[in-house]
């Protein structure tokens, strides 16, 4: 007959169990250090992502849409008439919270609310509630200040100017302006 016998004392096959059970444990440990590692990093990532998300919204729902840009008719060649609308989904904006900065070979010209005359397409003045989204606008610039970016002014020059529209809190709008003929109504965009 066969007998199975052991070398080892029973003493020493318990050892061999708690060993198990340490490395077990640990390995317990280091998973879930990591998985609050991969959670954490998740949250902070999804935070970064909504505060990214917001920033662009108000940036693009809270600036001005040129429609069209002519030599204004009134000034003979010296200003800009622009026709706009608010970008969809802005909110009311105030018109003293809209100023352009004009960017031509002369130089540059900034502006702010004493610089622009803002009316509605219909004729009417601009509400207390500031530019509604959706009303097209109409809106004079004026392009001589310190540096001469007139429609004249940049005729004889190269014939381009740059023209960034700012809405506080909001988006900045761009157009290049080509000024191919300074005689009052041509088209600049």
């Amino acid at each position: 007959m066969n007998s199975n016998r052991t070398d080892k004392p029973n003493d020493q096959m318990a050892a061999i169990g708690i060993g198990a059970m340490i490395v077990f444990i640990a390995l317990i440990l280091v998973a879930a250090v990591a998985a609050a590692v991969i959670i954490q990093t998740a949250e902070k990532l999804q935070q970064n992502a909504q505060t990214a998300g917001d920033d662009t919204a108000d940036n693009m729902a809270g600036k001005v849409m040129i429609n069209s840009v002519f030599v204004d008719t009134a000034t003979a060649g010296d200003d800009y008439l622009l026709f706009v609308t608010m970008a969809p989904g802005s909110e009311p904006t105030p018109t003293a919270s809209v100023s352009f900065q004009l960017f031509c070979d002369n130089g540059a010209v900034e502006g702010d609310t004493g610089e622009m005359t803002w009316t509605q397409m219909s004729g009417a003045a601009v509400g207390a509630g500031g530019l509604e989204p959706g009303t097209p606008y109409q809106v004079i610039i004026a392009a001589e200040g310190g540096d001469d970016c007139s429609a004249d002014a940049v005729d004889d020059d190269d014939g381009e100017a740059t023209l960034f529209i700012h809405v506080a809190n909001g988006g900045t709008t761009y157009e290049n302006l080509v000024v191919d003929d300074d005689s009052a109504g041509a088209i600049v965009v």
